[in-house]
C-alpha cells in the first residue's frame, strides 16, 4: 500500500440519542486513524396508518430527521463539521437501510441505548440486526456513563 491513506467509508446511524452521538465521536476517532470518510445518516419513514388514511403534517418527518441529525452533529463535533464528515437524511427503516448500506461501507458504527439491569444486557433491534446481517464490521458503542 505504499504509504497512501485509505479512502474507506464509515457509516454512522444517528437517531439523536446520547449513544448515537457517542457513535459519531468514536467513528471520528477511528476515521482519523484509518483515513476514512464518515457518512452520518438519519433514517425516517412514514408511520403505519390505519386503513390508508394519512394524518396531517406527515411531510414534517423528513424535516424532523434532518433537525435531529444536525443537532447530533453539533453535539458531537461542535459548530464546525470535520472535513471528512458528510451527512444524509434517508427515507427508509433504519435496520434494513443500514444493512443494505453496509454493502458499500468498510464499517458501521451504531449507538446502543441500553436501559440498565437485565434489559441493558440486550442489544437494540437495529444494532442486533446489523451485527447479525451487515456485510461489513459493526461497532456498537454505549452512551457515556454519567458521573
Amino acid at each position: 500500500m505504499g504509504g497512501e491513506a485509505s479512502t474507506g467509508k464509515i457509516i454512522v446511524g444517528v437517531d439523536g440519542s446520547e449513544a448515537s452521538i457517542e457513535a459519531l465521536r468514536q467513528a471520528q476517532t477511528l476515521s482519523v486513524a484509518l483515513g476514512a470518510q464518515i457518512e452520518a445518516v438519519a433514517y425516517w419513514e412514514f408511520p403505519q396508518v390505519y386503513g390508508g388514511y394519512v394524518a396531517m403534517g406527515m411531510e414534517d418527518f423528513e424535516e424532523g430527521a434532518g433537525h435531529v441529525l444536525k443537532e447530533s452533529l453539533e453535539k458531537a463535533f461542535g459548530p464546525e463539521l470535520p472535513d471528512n464528515v458528510v451527512s444524509r437524511v434517508v427515507r427508509g427503516h433504519a435496520r434494513e437501510s443500514l444493512i443494505e448500506a453496509s454493502r458499500g461501507a468498510d464499517m458501521i458504527v451504531l449507538g446502543r441505548r441500553g436501559h440498565g439491569g437485565f434489559g441493558g444486557l440486550l442489544l437494540g433491534s437495529v444494532s442486533s440486526a446489523c451485527v447479525a446481517h451487515a456485510h461489513c464490521p459493526v461497532l456498537v458503542v454505549h452512551a457515556p456513563e454519567e458521573s
